[in-house]
């Protein structure tokens, strides 16, 4: 078993930066890939961006290229996810997943994911 916990929520204004976290235990985080979604009210869950095992390879939703960066430190069992040139439009829950087989798009094949976090950008 894994458990993640995201943290970093919050409001912020379009145009601004934010950082979220997602702190893993239970099981070695290294053996596990990991991503990040987003599900906006009335909407389906999005795949944001995705991290291998080792952090040496990443992907990205094309509509995050660019302006989002994922990122893990497995000393600190830690996936991150930078967001910069924020928008209204990325208003959402942002939830972290984790799974032993994969760091790509399709939600159903994570095994493992955290409660979420709220990110709200102003206009």
């Amino acid at each position: 078993q894994v458990q993640l916990v995201e943290s970093g929520g919050g409001l912020v204004q379009a145009g601004g930066s934010l950082r979220l976290s997602c702190a893993a235990s239970g099981r070695t985080f290294r053996d596990y890939g990991a991503g990040w979604f987003r599900q906006a009210p009335g909407k389906e869950r999005e795949f944001v961006a995705g991290i291998s095992r080792s952090g040496g390879s990443t992907y990205y939703a094309d509509s995050m290229k660019g302006r989002f960066t994922i990122s893990r430190d497995n000393t600190k069992n830690t996936v991150y996810l930078q967001m910069n040139s924020l928008k209204p439009e990325d208003t959402a829950v942002y939830y972290c997943a984790a799974d032993a087989s994969t760091y790509g798009s399709n939600p159903y094949a994570y095994d493992y994911w955290g409660q979420g976090t709220q990110l709200t950008v102003s206009s």
